[in-house]
């Protein structure tokens, strides 16, 4: 079993250096900077010292020789994800086994549209990347939560394997039959990102977050959509994995804050707030809040302004005219 990491960012590529230092196979499939960086090799900083990795990394997968007996492990945003699809679906690896070890619930849709063999994976780690082959990883005293499961539903003996490598790396990893579950719970704590990323890590938005996350529990209850609860995520989690400085330093900011922060020119929010507003939409659930913070997140990265660029005003101006417009058929 080879793990091809596909988009080797800060999850990705923790899980690719962690996986080769345990012994498994790894190849790398990266873009742009991250690719000239990850050719000279892969620096991971952890609480318990430093992991360097020097692992093959090609820029497409047009340069491998894809097998089924291949695991690609998704790790890159979700807005990328459709393009990534597109291009193992063009070297005709439709046999291989797909692992979307990204947040929101979208991958897993688009990916079964072109594989047979889908795997959600529940990531809960903290790991940023803020330079080209250099990543922070605060999480300890393991390197962070990888639950999986196949999609829609059922734990089979891939993800059982898969798990235990993960495990061996150092991951906490299970099989987990109804590993969207997980995943819709976790899309809860992730709408909190956009504020992070609008206001900056400091900032009060606990309204903010309370109205957006009320805003979700409504469209889960109207589209009928099971969830981890808050309390599961935190019993699963809290024992495997908390925060510790890196190298004296702390972590600065979740994954969209990390967009902003690196200029990248876009952010997976419309797949985070975004899925509140598409169900709002589908099920005639008014959803102002996460409208408009999508709409704000989208407009900093469009601009590439700096993480903390907007605020509490701006976004309650953007909500009373996601309200005026109708945000949501119900509103």
């Amino acid at each position: 079993m080879r793990f091809v990491i596909y988009g080797p960012g800060a999850i990705g590529g923790t899980i690719g250096a962690a996986l080769d230092r345990a012994g498994s196979d790894v190849v790398l499939i990266a873009r742009g900077a991250q690719l000239e960086a990850l050719r000279r090799g892969l620096i991971v900083e952890t609480p318990a010292g430093e992991l360097r990795a020097h692992l093959p990394v090609v820029g497409s997968p047009r340069e491998l020789e894809l097998t089924n007996a291949d695991v690609v492990v998704m790790s890159m945003k979700t807005q990328d994800s459709q393009r990534a699809l597109d291009e193992l679906v063009s070297v005709g690896a439709t046999g291989i086994s797909v692992v979307c070890a990204q947040n929101g619930v979208e991958n897993e849709r688009l990916a079964l549209r072109r594989f047979a063999h889908v795997y959600g994976m529940f990531v809960w780690m903290a790991a940023q990347l803020l330079e080209p082959g250099v990543i922070q990883a605060f999480s300890a005293p393991t390197l962070g939560v990888l639950d999986l499961g196949r999609v829609p539903s059922g734990a089979d003996e891939r993800a059982a394997a898969i798990a235990g490598a993960l495990s061996a790396a150092g991951f906490a990893s299970r099989a987990d039959g109804e590993i969207m579950r997980w995943k819709y719970g976790k899309l809860l704590q992730n709408l909190a990102n956009a504020v992070e990323a609008l206001l900056g890590p400091q900032a009060q938005g606990g309204e903010l977050v309370r109205a957006a996350r009320e805003e979700a529990l409504r469209c889960y209850a109207a589209a009928g959509i099971s969830y981890a609860t808050r309390e599961e995520t935190a019993e699963r989690t809290t024992r495997n994995e908390t925060l510790q400085p890196v190298a004296g330093r702390e972590r600065t900011g979740g994954s969209s804050w990390q967009s902003l922060a690196r200029g990248a020119g876009s952010i997976e929010t419309s797949y985070l707030n975004g899925e509140i507003v598409l169900l709002g939409r589908l099920h005639e659930i008014a959803t102002p809040v996460n409208s408009a913070l999508t709409e704000l997140a989208l407009r900093l990265a469009a601009e590439r302004a700096q993480p903390g660029s907007s605020s509490e005003r701006e976004i309650e101006d953007a909500i009373a005219r996601a309200r005026a417009a109708g945000a949501g058929a119900g509103s």
